[in-house]
């Protein structure tokens, strides 16, 4: 038996990174996985790879910023496999670095919200009345250390993982009775496709690491593993909280 045992969960951005380290270690404890990303080609294969395994897995191609798309998302998870019980809000982009209050403007700062928070908002909009219908359910909205202190991120990009934590805490608290779980993680530096470049440069990586009591990088393991764990009936008793998963940047 695995953590996840006939649990049905739903992993956006599930392509690269964070989201496919999730689905391939919920795929091996057992649930059945709905991967959604835009790059429809990638989530194909992850389904493939997932099946020769001897796990279960729908790939559905989804713009996280679109209704329409959640709706087909949920219809197509409860069709194939009878319920939803796990939505991980993963999909996201970083923004602009550069980027001040005084010099963001309002394509990107719509962007990064419609595809890091709006995406949250049509989830739970859609996934809850399946969970209802369950009596049970766990959400976990990845954020970031961006979401917890000034210094995370970009201008943007650091008030959609603000409001990615407290839209958690709202939810948790108004759902809570329905026995409907949720929780945020915020990841502080992880390897992955979206950082390799900034990674790879000895200056930048430096600077990074000197923030980072732990002296090293993570991996997208170690979100998966957080993932795992507020997924399962083993965090029961957790909602409302925040997990960073970020060396210790934020402990300072």
């Amino acid at each position: 038996m695995g953590r996840l045992t006939n649990k049905v969960a739903i992993i956006t951005g599930a392509a690269s990174g964070m989201g496919e380290a999730t689905a391939i270690m919920f795929a091996k404890e057992g649930a059945k996985v709905v991967l959604t990303d835009i790059q429809e080609e990638k989530i194909k294969d992850l389904a493939f790879k997932i099946k020769e395994n001897g796990g279960e897995a729908l790939a559905i191609k989804h713009n996280v910023a679109s209704g329409e798309d959640w709706d087909i998302v949920s219809q197509e998870a409860k069709k194939s496999f009878g319920k939803i019980d796990v939505l991980i809000n993963n999909a996201g982009i970083t923004g602009d670095y550069t980027k001040t209050a005084e010099t963001t403007d309002e394509a990107e700062w719509g962007k990064v919200l419609d595809i890091n928070l709006k995406s949250i908002y049509l989830g739970v909009n859609r996934i809850i009345p399946f969970m209802k219908e369950n009596g049970s359910g766990s959400i976990v909205n990845i954020s970031s250390i961006a979401g917890l202190v000034g210094s995370g991120g970009p201008f943007s990009y650091t008030a959609s993982k603000g409001g990615a934590r407290l839209l958690s805490k709202h939810i948790a608290v108004n759902y809570g009775p329905d026995h409907i779980r949720c929780n945020s993680i915020h990841p502080g530096t992880i390897k992955t496709a979206m950082s390799e470049v900034s990674l790879s440069n000895p200056e930048i990586l430096e600077h990074m690491l000197k923030g980072i009591p732990l002296k090293y990088v993570g991996d997208a393991n170690d979100i998966a593993y957080a993932c795992l764990y507020l997924a399962s009936d083993e965090s029961k008793y957790v909602t409302g909280s925040e997990l960073a998963v970020d060396g210790g940047y934020t402990a300072q």
